[in-house]
């Protein structure tokens, strides 16, 4: 890619990342080019459909993901590293609205630009998960693709206005439900960033 393209591209993906921050995944693909100050058929250039946009976006993140699971693995007891990680997961996929659905589509769809980070990034947690299990101090009737769709239910509940409020004492809920020995409790210490 050529410097200006580069350049283009890192831009529009720092604008759109606001302006989905602002308005979620539904965000105008117009007020984003706009925003960015290019034109819509430069957005278009650099990513061909709202998902190819939404990939590029989210997948940095996902990648970081997966990242700091590595290094859970070998940093933090198996309990602690899962509930860290899976915190993250859920902040992280609470600030863009909608985006638990992308997600969630995505998961199940191979054709889907998203597909790839989001199996990555579930693996990541699966290990957490199985580490966990294996040392007793996780549930062991539930696999990777449970404590995906658990860390999507609390991103989405936690975009809920009713549901807002609560989202730390839920996630300490589910948090003292995967692991094996431990209250709810010992997980509200640390607020949902």
């Amino acid at each position: 890619m050529r410097a200006d393209a580069k350049k283009n591209y890192d831009h529009i993906l720092a604008v759109a990342s606001v302006v989905v921050t602002e308005h979620g995944t539904d965000a105008s693909l117009r007020e984003i080019a706009r925003r960015a100050g290019v034109g819509l058929g430069t957005l278009y250039r650099h990513f061909p459909t709202r998902e190819a946009l939404l990939e590029a976006l989210l997948r940095a993140s996902f990648d970081e993901f997966t990242t700091k699971a590595r290094e859970l693995e070998t940093a933090n007891s198996p309990a602690d590293a899962l509930v860290s990680w899976l915190r993250d997961v859920v902040a992280f996929t609470g600030n863009y609205q909608g985006v638990v659905d992308v997600m969630m589509e995505a998961k199940e769809d191979p054709e889907s630009a998203l597909h790839a980070s989001c199996i990555t990034m579930r693996t990541a947690g699966t290990r957490l998960l199985t580490r966990a299990q294996a040392e007793g101090l996780a549930r062991t009737d539930m696999d990777g693709d449970d404590l995906f769709s658990l860390a999507a239910a609390l991103a989405w509940l936690s975009n809920q206005p009713s549901s807002a409020p609560r989202a730390e004492y839920l996630f300490s809920i589910i948090a003292g439900a995967i692991l094996t020995n431990r209250a709810s409790s010992d997980f509200r210490a640390q607020p949902l960033p």
